[in-house]
């Protein structure tokens, strides 16, 4: 038996997932940031795995619900193919299955060490794209998109920042350049919002719990302590203070974020 608050909750992540939009105010019950739940954990322990089902379960709603194929060059696999093999013509017909985004997402979280709370974040920064852009994902942007979204997501909040080079050494055959015009565009597009509060972490996080239920899937993370939460914040706004800045700097066509890396060793300035 579901208590009104949890069937709420349930049914504001299904419209979210047929609307596209993020998460919006959730009831009183699920409201304070102190009882975030995420881990640092490595990608050998279950509730990683458990983070990185719930997440492309949510992506593979949002191309399954999707009202119609907008989409950006950018992002199109055809015209930015991830390999080398030929694209086939009617790539932009065939949904994905919710295991073919999980082994890609597992796959990149794997090689690239990263943690639970980075997949929450990619969700974050995915749904926001959308959004903004006013595009939809779908079978032929899905990979860049979601790639884009990672690729932020792991220089915001995971402690080792990777590169866009090492994310070559993972997908052998894109290009370094190619990454960094992605990351340009992805940026751009969300105009550098890449704030995340910890109350919207909380939010994505209960919806995630809640789309777990309702899938029969677990999702294992622990606590997150007030502190911890305030402080990922902080690290967050001053990413996009920094990322306007190089944005200034740099504006030739190439350019990427990966001279922001010494700023997560920095101390956080709490407010």
């Amino acid at each position: 038996f579901l208590s009104k608050s949890q069937t709420d909750v349930r049914e504001k992540r299904k419209s979210n997932h047929i609307n596209h939009v993020s998460p919006g105010q959730l009831t009183k019950k699920y409201s304070s940031c102190s009882t975030i739940f995420i881990d640092d954990s490595t990608v050998s322990q279950p509730n990683l795995r458990s983070t990185i089902k719930c997440v492309t379960l949510a992506i593979f709603y949002h191309i399954k619900n999707r009202d119609s194929d907008r989409s950006l060059d950018i992002f199109d696999e055809k015209s930015h193919p991830l390999t080398r093999e030929e694209v086939p013509d009617d790539y932009y017909k065939h949904d994905p299955e919710h295991k073919h985004i999980y082994r890609f997402v597992r796959t990149l979280f794997s090689a690239a060490q990263l943690t639970a709370e980075c997949a929450i974040v990619t969700l974050v920064y995915l749904e926001r794209l959308l959004t903004y852009a006013e595009i939809d994902i779908c079978p032929s942007n899905w990979k860049r998109i979601v790639l884009g979204a990672i690729l932020l997501a792991s220089k915001v909040w995971d402690d080792q920042a990777v590169w866009n080079v090492d994310y070559c050494q993972i997908l052998k055959d894109i290009t370094v350049e190619d990454m960094n015009e992605m990351e340009r565009h992805f940026l751009e597009l969300l105009q550098f919002n890449i704030n995340v509060p910890a109350s919207v972490y909380a939010k994505y996080y209960f919806d995630l719990r809640s789309l777990a239920d309702d899938n029969n899937l677990s999702f294992l993370l622990e606590p997150l302590s007030k502190e911890r939460a305030q402080k990922l914040e902080a690290i967050s706004r001053l990413c996009e203070d920094k990322y306007k800045d190089l944005s200034k700097a740099a504006m030739r066509r190439s350019f990427s974020a990966d001279n922001l890396v010494g700023i997560r060793r920095s101390n956080a300035i709490l407010s």
